[in-house]
């Protein structure tokens, strides 16, 4: 009877284990999944700002300072470090280069500048949506990670914190490396 008794606890807790260790490893897939889309949408940027960048100096050839900015700004977060100074400092250089439209009309009124303009905005949108839900992914997994009784196998199990901010380098995807810019 006693070893009837044992057997049921260790079948218990065995089932509660895999049942922990298959919840996390959905919310874990979820997290990473969060990560590809912000790539995805990262690199449909930076595969957007050469053509902008081009588009824009056919008609402000004297405004080399702003192109400069936008394409440094570019390859440094194209690098595939992503870090966030990186990415502020190419949305402010993008928002000049967009400004530079108000300063010519005939640029303003180009379908292919109004085009990629709609098609960067879009992006940023996506984006923006991508981040949100990859921090909703990362709280529900660190949730459900520190949840009792799964805070007690977890760590055992292989399951580390994941972050909000920072990505550790195996689950960062990596941005592809489109064509340089040239202003020559």
């Amino acid at each position: 009877m006693g070893v009837i008794i044992v057997l049921v606890v260790v079948a218990v807790i065995a089932l509660l284990v895999v049942g922990i260790y298959n919840r996390l490893v959905g919310l874990r897939q979820n997290v990473r999944q969060g990560v590809a889309d912000i790539d995805a949408q990262l690199r449909q940027r930076h595969d957007l700002i050469p053509n902008l960048v081009e588009t824009v100096k056919g008609y402000a050839t004297h405004e080399q300072d702003t192109f400069e900015q936008v394409t440094e700004a570019r390859n440094r977060a194209a690098a595939g470090n992503l870090s966030s100074s990186d990415e502020a400092q190419l949305k402010v250089a993008l928002d000049r280069l967009l400004a530079l439209a108000e300063n010519y009309p005939d640029l303003k009124a180009n379908t292919n500048f109004q085009e990629l303009q709609r098609e960067l905005a879009n992006t940023e949108d996506k984006l923006a949506a991508a981040r949100r839900a990859l921090n909703a992914a990362v709280a529900r997994f660190n949730t459900a990670r520190e949840s009792f009784p799964a805070v007690m196998f977890a760590g055992a199990l292989g399951f580390q914190e994941a972050d909000f901010h920072r990505l550790d380098d195996s689950e960062q995807g990596v941005v592809d490396q489109v064509p340089q810019v040239s202003f020559k």
